[in-house]
C-alpha cells in the first residue's frame, strides 16, 4: 500500500489496535497506534517520524534560501557557529557539515545541506553535538519506504533482551511522540526524496518538525515538497539496507531494537 509520509502522533488521531504479532507476548494488551503522517511525528497520533503523502491514505496514520541567503548568514556568523564548519566558506559556498551515525547495524555517514535547509541543518547539528540522539533507536521501519528515528522516548521500551518480548507497553506507546521541546519551520526545497536522503518527520502542521527524522529506502516522490530534505548518505548503504529490512510487527515497530549508538558531527 502507499504511505503518506513520516509523521508524529497526536492524541486526537490515535486509534487503538491489537498488536497481533505481540499477542503471545502481551496477551490481550492493546497498544495505542497514533494516526497522522508518516514520516509522521506522533503527537500521539502523528508520531514524530516521517509523514509521507501516504499518511493520509494510511487512515491518517502518518502526521507531517536560497544559496546566497544562506551564504550571507554564514558570513554574518548567524549560521556558521551552528553548523560548526571547520573550513571557511567560499564566496559561493555554504559549509557542508557531515555526520557519522553509529548504529547497532553498523556506521552510516551523511553530508548535510545547509544551502537549502539552513535552519534544519543547524538544529540537527546542535542536537547531535549535545548527544541528544545517542542511545535512541529507529522506532519505525517500513521496508522500501523509510526508517524513522530521533524520538527521545525511544530510549526506553524494549525488553531486557532488546526485543519486544517483555516490552514496556506504556513506553512503546509513547514512541513517535517525543521531540526537543520546540519546533523548526519547514524548509521544503527542490532536493528529492531518494535512497539515502535525510528528511524531517513532522505532524500535520508543516512547521511541526523538531528532532525526528527519517532516511529514505528508495525514491519517494510523494514526499517531495512536503517534508524538509536536509542531507544524503555518502557511506553505509549496506547498513541502511540492513536496517530497512529489519523484521517488524504491526505498527511498523522493529521486533528487535535497531539502535542509534551515537551521532557525531565531523
Amino acid at each position: 500500500h502507499s504511505h503518506a509520509g513520516p509523521t508524529m502522533s497526536s492524541p486526537s488521531m490515535l486509534m487503538t489496535v491489537a498488536w497481533a504479532a505481540l499477542m503471545p507476548i502481551l496477551g490481550t494488551a492493546l497498544l495505542v497506534r497514533p494516526t497522522g503522517h508518516f514520516p509522521i511525528q506522533d503527537t500521539a497520533a502523528q508520531r514524530a517520524g516521517p509523514v509521507s503523502a501516504a499518511a493520509a491514505e494510511r487512515s491518517a496514520l502518518h502526521t507531517r534560501l536560497d544559496r546566497r541567503q544562506a551564504t550571507a548568514l554564514v558570513a554574518a556568523g548567524a549560521l556558521g557557529s551552528a553548523l560548526s564548519a571547520p573550513e571557511p566558506a567560499g564566496a559561493d559556498d555554504v559549509p557542508v557539515p557531515r555526520i557519522v551515525m553509529q548504529t547497532t547495524a553498523g556506521t552510516m555517514e551523511f553530508e548535510l545541506w545547509p544551502d537549502v535547509a539552513p535552519k534544519t541543518v543547524a538544529n540537527f547539528v546542535k542536537l547531535s553535538k549535545s548527544g541528544f540522539y545517542d542511545g535512541q533507536c529507529f522506532h519505525r521501519i517500513i521496508p522500501g519506504f523509510v526508517i524513522q528515528g530521533g524520538d527521545p522516548n525511544s530510549k526506553e521500551g524494549y525488553g531486557p533482551d532488546g526485543t519486544l518480548e517483555g516490552a514496556d507497553v506504556a513506553k512503546v506507546r509513547a514512541w513517535g511522540r517525543g521531540g526537543p521541546g520546540y519546533n523548526v519551520p519547514a524548509e521544503f526545497n527542490p532536493r528529492k526524496h531518494a535512497f539515502g536522503v535525510l528528511s524531517m518527520a513532522r505532524a500535520a502542521d508543516p512547521n511541526s518538525a523538531g528532532s525526528q527524522f527519517f532516511v529514505c529506502l528508495g525514491d519517494l516522490p510523494s514526499l517531495d515538497n512536503k517534508y524538509t530534505t536536509f542531507g544524503r548518505m555518502i557511506a553505509g548503504e549496506d547498513v541502511l539496507k540492513k536496517l530497512g529490512s529489519a523484521e517488524t510487527v504491526r505498527g511498523d515497530y522493529p521486533k528487535q531494537r535497531q539502535g542509534i549508538t551515537s551521532v557525531r558531527v565531523i
